[in-house]
């Protein structure tokens, strides 16, 4: 038999076993509380009609969780997958366990997900929830997206680079794939120029939250940026004692980690032991993170950085405190670096985090600004394509032979000082000529999955025998710390892991707590005495794995180029 018949006698076999797997899931029930369920043969009637459509609906409409249920009883997901994807490992992780348990099946039969060091896919998967990122890289072995049917690009209007990127990308392909099937979610946030950059796709505009939000203003009095963290410490006690006087859950938003672990030591001391207070960032191991959705017999206080902005729903929660702050990356074309710096969010952002309360009755989010403030802001946080290098972007641009980047369909394209830097970066880096063409140098960092300087360090190292290390330290640096620091054993902790600092270097570190680890699966200690070495120094033993498996990706990577 030739091989273009095996392959559609294959292609037949699996749509066969996804349509069964289909009829077993009928019918496909949608909750009548949610918002959008009261808009489904508005939706079905866009979806069969448009190639694009928009969907925008503010916090608690339900489109995340609902919109590939609609695909698939649209029968969509039988000649390809429903990809889903999401800005956040958490977020996809949860959303794909949401969606399961809705059509009562196990996660990784009919719904699974696919974020980095995880897979949980399978012949029978219907809808796959990934990553933004994790979509961007298929579309390297797989141009033209031919493993879906339907592609949903969720929480657009945070405006990742890869998000921009993949609208781009996905605006060529409509060309090539009339068939797919392309909807674009958004919370209430400038979704015109998604319509436009489709050539004016349908808009459907989905309520949001059901109960009111009450919007209290309470200016700090701040005289430096030390004086800042006081009073906001100061006033989110203040806040949460009143709250407590009425019961219901607290989430507070705060810039970053440190932050988080400074308010919740603070708070641990002035509260009374009946207020569980419950870290969420992305750092922290999937096992602390699922702490957020049990139930609790006492008062939570969530305190997030804004990953529970949009990304993530924590239940329960009634309360909202928002000192108006966040972590932003911003890269500076003259000292080429990038630099988390606390800015003030956005309008657009503000509303997004006082939606968060608004869930499961009447809610009250107070502001550590005043009204003025809030209506001074710009109404939306600049794209991170303004705020990041463009090097990573282009080079996967030049490896995909997509052309210029100045000519590529961004919604808003980068300013050319942006993309000059880029090049020039590249230049420095030996991946482009004077003619911005590819060398053999970026080439090869294309392939590498990784900042295109720790790329370069990585090829560097090969030449000069040091490829040992600095694979450990590269891989290292790519990934989320495995040292953990819970808040409550932080004297424990670091006690715990002395033996792998070293004052010299935190590359040193990296490279004794690499041999502690390698030492002991060397001793072919089985799996669950690892786990025990691990939580004994406080380490993630997911992320050594991690740390692990993405060494082991790098060095066939680095060793299979000439």
């Amino acid at each position: 038999m030739s091989e273009p018949l095996k392959n559609k006698g294959k292609n037949l076999a699996i749509e066969a076993s996804r349509q069964a797997r289909l009829e077993s899931l009928l019918p496909i029930e949608f909750p009548e509380a949610l918002p959008v369920s009261q808009r489904i043969k508005e939706i079905n009637e866009a979806i069969l009609n448009h190639q694009v459509v928009i969907l925008c609906g503010e916090t608690g409409s339900g489109k995340t969780t609902q919109l590939p249920k609609i695909c698939l009883h649209l029968g969509r997901g039988i000649k390809g997958l429903i990809g889903h994807t999401q800005p956040r490992r958490l977020a996809a992780r949860s959303v794909a366990s949401r969606i399961a348990s809705e059509l009562k099946s196990p996660l990784g039969d009919a719904v699974g997900f696919k974020i980095r060091f995880a897979d949980k896919v399978s012949q029978q998967t219907l809808i796959k929830v990934m990553t933004d990122g994790i979509l961007l890289a298929e579309t390297q072995t797989d141009p033209d997206l031919k493993k879906y049917d339907t592609i949903i690009i969720d929480e657009a209007h945070e405006r990742s680079l890869n998000i921009d990127f993949l609208l781009g990308y996905l605006k060529q392909l409509t060309l090539r794939r009339p068939d797919l099937k392309i909807i674009i979610t958004s919370a209430t946030i400038d979704v015109e120029s998604f319509s436009k950059h489709f050539n004016n796709a349908p808009i459907i505009e989905v309520s949001g939250r059901t109960y009111p939000v009450e919007i209290r203003y309470r200016p700090l009095e701040v005289k430096d940026e030390d004086d800042q963290v006081e009073k906001i410490e100061e006033a989110i006690l203040d806040v949460v004692k009143d709250f407590s006087k009425v019961g219901g859950d607290t989430l507070i938003f705060l810039p970053g980690e440190r932050e988080i672990r400074d308010i919740a030591e603070f708070l641990r001391v002035k509260l009374p032991p009946h207020f569980e207070i419950l870290p969420l960032f992305s750092r922290l191991s999937n096992e602390e993170q699922q702490k957020i959705f049990r139930g609790s017999n006492g008062r939570r206080i969530i305190l997030s950085t804004n990953v529970a902005e949009t990304s993530l729903t924590v239940p329960g929660i009634k309360y909202v405190i928002d000192p108006g702050i966040a972590r932003v990356n911003r890269y500076s074309t003259r000292n080429k670096v990038e630099q988390l710096q606390i800015e003030k969010i956005s309008q657009a952002s503000a509303k997004q985090r006082s939606g968060r309360c608004g869930r499961v009755s009447d809610g009250i989010c107070v502001r550590l600004y005043s009204e003025d403030d809030f209506n001074a802001r710009p109404l939306f946080l600049d794209p991170e394509i303004y705020r990041s290098s463009l090097a990573s972007v282009i080079l996967k641009m030049a490896s995909l032979h997509l052309g210029d980047v100045s000519q590529f369909p961004f919604i808003q394209p980068p300013s050319r000082r942006f993309i000059q830097d880029g090049y020039l970066l590249l230049q420095e880096l030996g991946a482009v000529n004077e003619q911005y063409a590819l060398t053999s140098i970026g080439q090869d960092l294309a392939k590498l999955p990784m900042d295109p300087r720790l790329g370069r360090m990585l090829l560097q190292a090969k030449k000069e025998n040091a490829l040992s290390e600095l694979l450990i330290i590269v891989s290292a640096l790519s990934i989320q710390d495995p040292r953990e620091r819970p808040l409550d054993k932080k004297a424990e902790s670091e006690a715990a892991q002395v033996r792998f600092f070293d004052e010299k270097s935190d590359f040193v570190s990296f490279l004794k707590l690499w041999v502690f680890f390698d030492e002991a699966i060397q001793k072919k200690t089985t799996q669950n005495n690892l786990r025990k070495l691990c939580h004994a120094h406080f380490l993630s033993y997911l992320r050594m794995r991690e740390w692990r498996d993405l060494h082991e990706q790098l060095r066939d990577l680095i060793l299979d180029m000439n």
